[in-house]
């Protein structure tokens, strides 16, 4: 399939390199790419050597920056083996440009990691995605092997061989029917007995059919809902935003910062329009976006198109403009629009309370997330303003909270709460210290 027309490529780009397309040694339950398997019936599901050089030449060639990042997921990309990815390192030399700093990150379950595996993450400066859904109950809960058996215990020990090994790496979460109700647990995992400091929370929004593409609006109920999503960030914000701000990242909190600070969020599924993160299939078949593989987002193979011209099409202008331009008017006058923009395409799945399709399927959770965060986030803004470290919040929230447990032991169970609910103190925080 050609690209119909060609406008001016943008000033970067980045593309998520499926090697071993969705082959994977587990059997996720909530996993939507396991049936991209189906569209390529007669494959091997192994990118061949000449394909992997003429990928890193062009990826290199089209990219207008002084630092690129190849990255790498499935399926299982491990499985691909070592020596593949010894050769990707090794090509990347070959083709980079003078004073270009290449990067890799690779998303990976962590049940192939071994000794080996880590001692190259950490010479070759790969960053490590590792998928943990939280402890053993509940990370288990959906993520099985191919034999139903769980996995925790196996993940855990490829870990250990990363941190043996000094590489680097970061959590990606995803938020479930299973984990969203124990986001406390989740996150206290993660920063305590991990020694976690960048953590995603991904939520998982599965569409309900046997396709893997995203088509029809019901979900699996192994989905997260909107208020389930929202009420979990905002547990973990809360304790975060309390104790661990600069010594714990989470994604979108970092994102929101952006927002707040600069208009701009700088993560795709949060900004006006996208478009410039594709995904490239095993074969070299190059995808719209990591959530649309599928047949009609297809805009060509990079053996027969340049990736540049592929990237630069107009096909593709016009999918990364139309989530911007389908945006229902409830989203455009919403209040918190400049943080969330409507959220992903994909999850557009519901109309909003006067009809027009295009709601995302995460908006109750979204709207109160972000309302919950505003005034900390305008603290954290001020204090960048000033030049100042956003972590200075922790301090400003304490002073504030100690002074108002002044006014509460203070108060009689008549008088209004200090809290400003406009509730008697005998009806709001006084009946939660008794």
């Amino acid at each position: 399939m050609q690209p119909d027309t060609v406008t001016a490529p943008p000033p970067a780009f980045h593309i998520m390199l499926k090697p071993r397309g969705a082959i994977c040694n587990l059997n996720c339950r909530y996993c939507y790419f396991l049936a991209k398997e189906r569209m390529y019936p007669e494959s091997r599901f192994r990118m061949p050597d000449e394909l992997l050089e003429a990928y890193t030449r062009q990826y290199i060639e089209a990219q207008p920056v002084p630092e690129v990042t190849f990255a790498w997921q499935g399926g299982e990309p491990t499985l691909m083996g070592l020596d593949f990815f010894k050769r990707a390192v090794e090509l990347q030399q070959k083709y980079k440009k003078p004073g270009m700093r290449v990067l890799n990150a690779l998303q990976t379950n962590g049940t192939t990691i071994d000794g080996e595996w880590a001692q190259f993450f950490h010479d070759n400066d790969f960053l490590i995605g590792i998928s943990i859904d939280g402890p053993a109950h509940l990370h288990d809960f959906y993520r099985r092997d191919k034999g139903g058996n769980p996995t925790h215990a196996r993940v855990m020990r490829g870990l250990e061989f990363l941190k043996q090994h000094k590489a680097e790496f970061n959590i990606l979460c995803t938020v479930h029917a299973a984990n969203a109700p124990y986001p406390l647990d989740v996150y206290r995992f993660f920063r305590d007995e991990l020694g976690a400091q960048f953590i995603q929370f991904i939520p998982i929004v599965e569409r309900a059919n046997d396709t893997g593409y995203q088509e029809g609006a019901a979900v699996t109920d192994r989905s997260v809902t909107g208020e389930q999503y929202g009420q979990f960030l905002i547990a973990i914000f809360d304790e975060w935003v309390r104790r661990d701000v600069g010594r714990v990242f989470v994604q979108i909190f970092d994102v929101a910062l952006g927002a707040w600070s600069s208009g701009r969020s700088g993560l795709c599924v949060f900004e006006e329009t996208c478009g410039t993160a594709l995904a490239m299939e095993h074969n070299g078949d190059l995808f719209a976006c990591d959530h649309f593989v599928e047949p009609r987002y297809k805009l060509g193979n990079m053996t027969e198109t340049p990736i540049v011209e592929m990237v630069a099409s107009e096909r593709q202008r016009r999918f990364g403009q139309d989530k911007r331009d389908t945006l229902p008017r409830f989203c455009r006058e919403c209040e918190v629009r400049f943080v969330c923009n409507g959220g992903c395409p994909k999850n557009r799945t519901l109309t909003t309370p006067d009809g027009e399709p295009g709601l995302n399927y995460l908006c109750a959770g979204y709207k109160a997330f972000f309302t919950h965060i505003d005034r900390p986030m305008r603290i954290m803004t001020d204090e960048l303003r000033h030049r100042r470290a956003p972590a200075n919040v922790m301090f400003v929230l304490a002073q504030e909270e100690a002074a108002l447990e002044r006014q509460f032991a203070q108060a009689k169970r008549n008088d209004p709460c200090p809290c400003g609910s406009g509730l008697k103190f005998k009806k709001c925080h006084g009946s939660r210290r008794r």
